[in-house]
């Protein structure tokens, strides 16, 4: 059904208190949204798919190798395989959502409409981990880099984590496009550097080296998996590493040209990137190297190629690929506790913007949280809570897809995705997995995850949700919907 006029604010404010479970939502002064907007159509299509690649390019450089310790070579490849189906269902299903529903809170946005406050801010928060932590782990990773370069003459890690993280921030604070301009140039190079690796590695290829793991005595070991098979389940979380954080692209709707169209396609095309340079480098360097030796490198793409120029070359460019992932996973972290802000689900001092329409506490506050984070110096463990807190937000940005299509089947959707619920669902299956197999590596990561996920969800329960903004952009999808449900 269509109605001429939205329901009077009143009437949309109640609909939106009693629709699951007396969650109270309150209505602003006109200029609280005036001083929480972001620019808009600062992105097309092309810097929409530079951002997808760029939030995972680093897992190409590093991390994905330790998988091999846990499942071998055939290990790691069935779960990369199984992974790489589950990332591009769950991404075609979220270029549907966010043709529908084109707005800055990204996976929480979605989440809002189909499975209430509660369910909102539960993916929010979820992908709020997920981003905040990551980039406090590639800061680890960058200060190996520097160190073992030798840049600088720097050996103490802890001031390249705060120069990183106050140079970037300082970028971003100068407004979305400058950022998303500076973003893209730094991928393209990273995705050059993949490209020697692949070209050097070719002539050192060597099929042996694939399966030089010697065999376990587990049920189902093999040359090819030397781990059994329960190794394929040990592998899941690095196989993740491949493709984490590129679901982020919605979360750059506000400030994309026709967004529609253009997130939609930024997204599957960022998608079919990273299925080309992760089979490329999961092959090619294990390969040149063998799993063994490959499975305890720090610098898995360096070692693979030795010590020539090209080696060089690589290991500083993959130094490109690092800052390009902690750079975007910036972005993506601020749009998030924007978006949350900005609804009234966290503080709402952090979703003013500056002069050049930036979220300036949404940058800052997270940012020095990472940075604490890193000093810990436990970038594994990082990179484990962070999968730990995508993988929740997999299952239920997925249960959201599957929701909506079910209860609002003519809900306008200029991209409607393939195969519908049975493409998400299979998402979804292999999500929930994804969950269980974090456990599988890292318990203590997924337990002092799972304690800030609740921590988050104590205090929307015992104060946000009384103070939901209803005329922010989130709020007014899933409000407005349940008006027009109630008209009919």
């Amino acid at each position: 059904m269509s109605i001429a006029e939205p329901p009077p604010k009143d009437a949309a404010t109640k609909a939106g208190a009693g629709r699951h479970g007396g969650t109270e939502s309150h209505d602003e002064a006109g200029d609280y949204l005036a001083k929480r907007t972001l620019k808009k159509g600062t992105a097309g299509w092309l810097l929409l798919a530079g951002l997808g690649v760029s939030y995972v390019i680093s897992g190409d450089y590093a991390g994905w190798n330790n998988g091999l310790a846990e499942g071998g070579f055939g290990g790691l490849m069935i779960a990369a395989i199984v992974i790489a189906a589950m990332y591009l269902a769950m991404v075609l299903g979220m270029a549907e959502l966010s043709s529908a529903l084109p707005a800055a809170g990204g996976g929480y946005t979605f989440a809002r409409r189909a499975l209430g406050p509660w369910g909102g801010f539960a993916t929010g928060t979820a992908i709020l981990i997920e981003y905040a932590i990551a980039p406090a782990a590639i800061a680890t990773f960058i200060g190996s880099y520097v160190e073992s370069l030798d840049l600088f003459g720097i050996t103490d890690g802890w001031w390249i984590y705060l120069a990183v993280y106050a140079i970037f921030i300082g970028i971003h604070l100068t407004g979305a496009g400058e950022a998303l301009k500076a973003m893209f140039v730094i991928t393209a190079i990273a995705l050059v550097g993949l490209l020697v690796f692949a070209v050097a590695s070719i002539g050192l290829f060597e099929s042996g080296n694939l399966t030089d793991i010697p065999a376990t005595d587990a049920v189902g070991a093999s040359s090819f998996l030397p781990f059994g098979l329960f190794g394929i389940w040990a592998a899941v979380p690095f196989a993740i590493w491949f493709f984490l954080a590129v679901e982020g692209v919605p979360l750059a709707a506000e400030e994309a040209r026709d967004p529609e169209k253009n997130v939609p396609k930024g997204i599957i095309i960022a998608m079919l990137v990273l299925l080309i340079t992760a089979a490329a480098v999961l092959l090619l360097a294990t390969g040149a190297l063998g799993a063994g030796a490959l499975s305890v490198s720090g610098n898995p793409l360096v070692e693979a190629l030795g010590d020539g120029t090209v080696a060089k070359v690589v290991n500083y460019i993959g130094l490109a690929g690092l800052v390009a992932s902690f750079f975007s996973i910036m972005y993506a972290y601020s749009r998030q506790t924007f978006a949350l802000s900005r609804a009234g689900y966290l503080p709402k001092n952090l979703s003013v913007t500056n002069s050049r329409k930036a979220p300036t506490l949404a940058l800052v506050v997270p940012g020095v949280i990472g940075f604490v984070l890193s000093l810990t110096g436990e970038g594994a463990m990082l990179l484990n809570m962070a999968v730990f807190g995508a993988a929740v937000s997999y299952v239920l940005m997925m249960v959201s897809h599957i929701v909506l299509r079910v209860r609002e089947p003519e809900m306008p959707r200029p991209y409607r995705t393939p195969g519908g619920i049975v493409t998400t669902g299979f998402a979804l299956v292999i999500a929930a997995a994804a969950v269980v197999a974090t456990f599988l590596v890292d318990p203590v990561a997924a337990l002092w995850t799972f304690v800030a996920f609740g921590a988050f969800m104590a205090y929307f329960g015992l104060y946000s949700r009384h103070h939901l903004v209803a005329n922010s952009p989130d709020e007014e999808f899933a409000i407005l919907a349940k008006a027009e449900e109630d008209l009919e």
